[in-house]
C-alpha cells in the first residue's frame, strides 16, 4: 500500500473515532445507582440489632439475654431491663422477682400484651394486673364515649356547651389533675398537626417528641399511680409508675424499636431518653425458666447421679456381647490351612504385589537351576528360554513375568495372574 493511501486511511479512522467520542460526550450523562441488598443476616436474626447499636453509639453499655435467668446476676441500681419477648409463660414467682428487682432501684420497661376483660376483671397479664394498668382497644373506647354523649333528652343536649376533649385528655385530667397533659398545649384535636402520633412533653421544651406508637391500643391507669404518660389524639401509649426505689415503664408496643422502625420520628430518641444514665439489658425471651436451668439450680446432685448412671450404661452396652468362641482343636489343622493362613496374612500386611513378586522369584530361581547363566541373559532372551523350557508361548510368559503396577488389582485379575505364575513355575 502506498504511503499516501495509508495516511488517508489513518486520518479517516481518526475522524470516525473523534465523531463517535464527540457524540458520546454530548449524549451520555453519568448517574449514581444504589443497589439495595437487603438486611444483613445478623439483622434478620436479631430484630432489635439497630437498637443495640444505637445505644452503644450513645455511650450506653448494652448486654443481651435469652431468658429471665439474667435476674440471678443482674443488680438493680443503675440498670434498665427491657423485656422484648412475650411474657405469656412467665410464672407468678418470676413476676414477683421482676417487681422486687424494680423495687430495689431498677428500671423495668415492659409491653402490655393482653386486653382487659371487664367480665372476668383481669387481663391475664399477671404483672400489669398487679400494677393496675389495663389495656383497651381504642375503637372500643370510642364506641363507649359515643354511647355516653348520645343525647337522651333535650336537657342533656343543651347542657353540652363546652367543646369536648379527646379521650386521653379526659382520662389524664381525671387521673392526674395536677399534672400537665399532652392535650393541654393544643386548643382542640383539630389543631393537632399529628393526631396519629404520640406526643411526649418535657419541661423547658417548646415542642413535644413524636413517637409512632400503634394507636389501636390504649393504656388505662386504674389505680392512679402513674406520674408521667404520653398520649396520641385518642389514647395513651406510655405510663411510668414509681415502684419502691425504682421505676416501671409500660408501653402499648415495643416494635417501634425494631430495625425497620427505629429511625422513624423520635422512636430512637425515646429509647435513649428512657435508658439514659444506666446500663441496659435486653431480654429477647421472657418465657418461663427452662427445665434444665431449674434442675441445675435445685437438683444438682440428681443430675450428677443421672450422668454417672448414663456413663455406666454406655460402658456396659459397649462390652462384647455373647460368649467367647472356643479355641479351635489343634489336631484338625493341616498344612494346607497353614499355607492359606500365611498367604492371607501376607496379602493383608504387604498386599498383592508381594505375592506376585514372590512367585516371579520362584520362577527365576528354578530357571537358573535348569540353565546356568540364565540371570545374565537379557529379558527378551530370558522369556524365550522360559518358553523353550516350559513349552509355553512368549506372550503368556511376558504377561506373567512383567512388572506389576503399585495400585490394587481387581480380584479376578489378581487370581488370573497368580494362576499364570503357578503354571509357569510348575512347568519348570
Amino acid at each position: 500500500m502506498k504511503r499516501g493511501n495509508l495516511a488517508l486511511l489513518v486520518l479517516l479512522a481518526l475522524l470516525v473515532l473523534g465523531g463517535i467520542g464527540y457524540y458520546l460526550y454530548r449524549n451520555l450523562e453519568p448517574y449514581t445507582e444504589t443497589v439495595e441488598h437487603g438486611a444483613s443476616p445478623e439483622a434478620r436474626a436479631t430484630p432489635y440489632l439497630a437498637a443495640e447499636m444505637y445505644l452503644r453509639g450513645r455511650g450506653i453499655r448494652v448486654t443481651t439475654a435469652r431468658g429471665m435467668e439474667v435476674l440471678d446476676q443482674l443488680p438493680s441500681k443503675g440498670q434498665t431491663l427491657i423485656l422484648l419477648g412475650t411474657r405469656e409463660n412467665v410464672t407468678p414467682a418470676q413476676n414477683a422477682r421482676l417487681l422486687d428487682w424494680a423495687n430495689r432501684g431498677g428500671h423495668l420497661i415492659v409491653t402490655a400484651e393482653s386486653l382487659w376483660d371487664e367480665d372476668e376483671g383481669k387481663s391475664g397479664d399477671l404483672l400489669l394486673d398487679q400494677l393496675g394498668v389495663q389495656q383497651f382497644l381504642t375503637a372500643d373506647l370510642k364506641d363507649k364515649d359515643e354511647e355516653k354523649v348520645a343525647p337522651s333528652d333535650e336537657k342533656s343536649a343543651d347542657a353540652s356547651e363546652e367543646p369536648p376533649q379527646d379521650n386521653a385528655a379526659k382520662q389524664d385530667e381525671e387521673e392526674h389533675p395536677d399534672q400537665p397533659s399532652a392535650a393541654h398545649d393544643s386548643d382542640s384535636a383539630d389543631a393537632d398537626p399529628y393526631p396519629s402520633l404520640t406526643k411526649l412533653y418535657l419541661e423547658n421544651e417548646k415542642a413535644p417528641a413524636y413517637i409512632d406508637f400503634d394507636t389501636d391500643y390504649h393504656l388505662f391507669d386504674s389505680k392512679n399511680l402513674a406520674y408521667a404518660w404520653a398520649n396520641s389524639g385518642d389514647s395513651t401509649h406510655l405510663l411510668q409508675l414509681q415502684q419502691g426505689q425504682g421505676l416501671i415503664t409500660v408501653l402499648t408496643d415495643n416494635w417501634i424499636w425494631q430495625n425497620g422502625e427505629l429511625d422513624s420520628y423520635d422512636n430512637a430518641w425515646l429509647l435513649w431518653y428512657l435508658t439514659q444514665d444506666s446500663a441496659v439489658t435486653l431480654v429477647y425471651r421472657a418465657d418461663g425458666t427452662s427445665l434444665m436451668t431449674l434442675l441445675t439450680r435445685y437438683f444438682p446432685q440428681a443430675l450428677l447421679a443421672a450422668a454417672l448412671l448414663l456413663v455406666l450404661v454406655l460402658w456396659r452396652n459397649g462390652l462384647r456381647q455373647g460368649p467367647l468362641q472356643p479355641n479351635p482343636d489343634r489336631s484338625r489343622r493341616q498344612l494346607e490351612e497353614h499355607l492359606r493362613a500365611s498367604a492371607d496374612f501376607i496379602l493383608r500386611q504387604r498386599g498383592q504385589l508381594a505375592l506376585l513378586q514372590g512367585l516371579q522369584r520362584d520362577v527365576m530361581r528354578r530357571a537358573r537351576q535348569r540353565q546356568p547363566g540364565f540371570d545374565r541373559l537379557p529379558v527378551a532372551e530370558q522369556w524365550q528360554a522360559l518358553g523353550r523350557m516350559t513349552r509355553m508361548s512368549v506372550s503368556a510368559i511376558s504377561q506373567a513375568m512383567r512388572p506389576y503396577p503399585q495400585q490394587r488389582m481387581a480380584v479376578a485379575e489378581f487370581t488370573r495372574q497368580v494362576a499364570h505364575l503357578q503354571s509357569l513355575r510348575n512347568a519348570l
